[in-house]
């Protein structure tokens, strides 16, 4: 009897994971003047203009955007004027994240570090901030491109983490610098 019900709870523990698991399709794409590439999911597409003037209203949006339908998952990427090399990207994390933790002290880190990914440095930041409506997770990761700051952000509702943070990750590992 106990093993028919160890049986059943497996077989139930099996049916749920599959029945709650998302297989989202990456693609990998060449981006920013075929500078880097970075895999992106298949049915997102590039946020116009004045779509990423209305989302982003601060002084420095983000350059390019991938977002999904609904605009409420979005992967954005900024190759900034900032100088930036291997040696000085702790420091630029370091300083995020005070400056992110002094600007808005009810964001909720989840983690940062640097972290290797396909032979370069690269590190990242992981936090949830509040939004309007809803809390927001975040995933920014940053590197060196031609002697410049690289800053690309992934972000979802809070209710969709569980169907996003793994691609979230799965996306920033496939980072690549040419």
């Amino acid at each position: 009897m106990h093993k028919l019900k160890l049986f059943n709870f497996i077989l139930f523990s099996l049916f749920f994971v599959s029945a709650t698991h998302v297989d989202i399709e990456l693609e990998t794409k060449s981006l920013l003047n075929d500078r880097i590439e970075l895999k992106i999911p298949k049915d997102f597409k590039v946020m116009s203009a004045e779509r990423i003037a209305i989302k982003y209203p601060k002084e420095n949006p983000p350059s390019l955007v991938y977002t999904d339908e609904s605009g409420g998952t979005n992967i954005a990427m900024n190759l900034t004027s900032s100088k930036a090399s291997q040696d000085v990207l702790p420091s630029y994390k370091d300083y995020l994240v005070k400056t992110l933790s002094k600007m808005s002290p009810s964001l909720k880190w989840k983690s940062n570090g640097v972290t290797e990914i396909n032979g370069r440095q690269v590190c990242y930041l992981e936090f949830i901030t509040p939004g309007i409506d809803t809390e927001i997770y975040n995933l920014m990761f940053l590197t060196d491109v031609d002697g410049k700051l690289l800053i690309c952000t992934f972000n979802c509702t809070k209710s969709d983490m569980k169907e996003w943070v793994p691609t979230a990750k799965e996306i920033m590992n496939s980072l690549k610098v040419k």
